[in-house]
């Protein structure tokens, strides 16, 4: 595995290619400050993924995915940025990156997260959830969409509280059920919506306008 990590700081760098060249990954890492370089360095080999600063220069972070797109190299992006950039994040969903996550994001959680990109799927942090379904429901147009037609009056009540944020022990409470009750509907319903993970689900019920923007924390 080769992983590009692209950042203007020299100890991030140092610490992000020390991370991700030890167990689990053990990948082979290539570093740069510059992101317009990324362009050079895929040329010359490919790489599986690239870990991008959202404030990256000369080229931000949120632009590389279309870079990339431009000179035909492919390689999945995912953004990271400091808490206080967390905004820069939410509004970069629609960039093409397939991961976000702040840099004080759990490193089990981060990890986690780029095991999932690397397998084809979508990765935002936890402490990002709440900001990007809020992004996500308030744009959205809200109009039934053909895969939300296949699912069943349950799977739909189930999945509009997988997009509230809500545990599957909360969701068995409410509807009477067992917990492996709400597991085998979440798997009917990733199955049928092409989804692989809760994450998915709660971004797709909000891109979907099956939830309602959140405005506030919830206890």
């Amino acid at each position: 595995m080769r992983i590009l990590v692209i950042d203007r700081q020299p100890l991030f760098l140092d610490a992000m290619s020390r991370l991700l060249a030890s167990p689990p990954l053990q990948a082979q890492v290539v570093v740069t400050r510059s992101s317009q370089e990324a362009v050079s360095i895929l040329r010359e080999a490919p790489v599986d993924l690239v870990v991008c600063d959202v404030r990256a220069d000369p080229v931000p972070g949120p632009e590389l995915p279309g870079l990339l797109a431009e000179h035909n190299l492919e390689a999945r992006v995912v953004l990271l940025a400091e808490s206080e950039d967390v905004p820069l994040l939410v509004a970069s969903l629609l960039c093409g990156a397939s991961g976000f996550f702040t840099k004080d994001a759990p490193v089990e959680e981060f990890l986690g997260g780029l095991n999932a990109v690397l397998e084809g799927n979508y990765a935002v942090g936890q402490n990002l959830l709440q900001p990007v379904t809020a992004r996500l429901a308030s744009q959205a147009a809200g109009a039934p969409r053909d895969e939300d037609r296949q699912l069943s009056p349950a799977e739909h009540d189930i999945l509009v509280m997988v997009g509230q944020a809500q545990s599957i022990r909360a969701i068995a409470q409410a509807r009477g059920t067992s917990n492996e009750t709400v597991r085998n509907h979440l798997a009917s319903i990733y199955r049928k919506l092409g989804l692989h993970n809760r994450t998915e689900a709660i971004l797709w019920a909000a891109r979907t306008g099956l939830i309602h923007p959140v405005t506030g924390s919830r206890d």
